[in-house]
């Protein structure tokens, strides 16, 4: 087994772990900082397929500004002792339903479609052809996915604030108070 094959499972079992970490973490803090450690990982899987902007677009844009922003927010809101109730048996099975859903599409596209491995030497990077495809809405243009995960960041950005800004649980008085 050669080192490129153990940095790859190190970082495959690095994403995965901290993955369900992140999920599964009852305090917010730690579930971020697990998703700083997942998204790094990430970009050092780009690194080995030498996809070294990638990688660097990763690290930057992902791990050192989204992450950074959500645990500011979160220090910021001074929520952070929160921790997130026990979900529900109910949320439980709907999500290992859609989680397991998820799992076996992606699984069965992947092994539904056909790689081929081609004889082609791999071709110069030119900065102006990326810069283009980045900016094009032709078909191979990239500014629609660029704008649907924009818009998702910031309704990710906006949702933990809003989990982060939430008040504590109730106590005894503040209920008697209500009824």
């Amino acid at each position: 087994m050669g080192s490129n094959q153990i940095m790859f499972i190190l970082f495959s079992v690095m994403i995965v772990v901290f993955s369900i970490l992140t999920v599964t973490s009852r305090r917010i803090l730690r579930a971020a900082t697990f998703l700083l450690f997942v998204l790094v990982s990430t970009s050092g899987l780009y690194f080995m397929l030498n996809y070294q902007f990638m990688a660097a677009v990763q690290l930057t844009l992902y791990a050192g500004g989204i992450v950074v922003l959500i645990i500011f927010s979160i220090l910021l809101t001074s929520h952070i002792n929160q921790k997130f109730e026990e979900p529900g048996n109910k949320k439980i099975i709907f999500s290992a339903i859609a989680s397991i859903t998820g799992a076996l599409l992606s699984i069965l596209t992947i092994l539904d479609f056909k790689f081929s491995a081609t004889t082609q030497a791999a071709q110069e990077v030119n900065m102006r052809l990326i810069g283009k495809s980045l900016m094009s809405v032709e078909y191979d243009g990239y500014i629609l996915p660029f704008e649907v995960i924009s818009i998702l960041l910031l309704a990710a950005m906006i949702a933990s604030i809003v989990v982060a800004k939430k008040s504590g649980p109730r106590t005894d008085t503040q209920t008697l108070k209500q009824e």
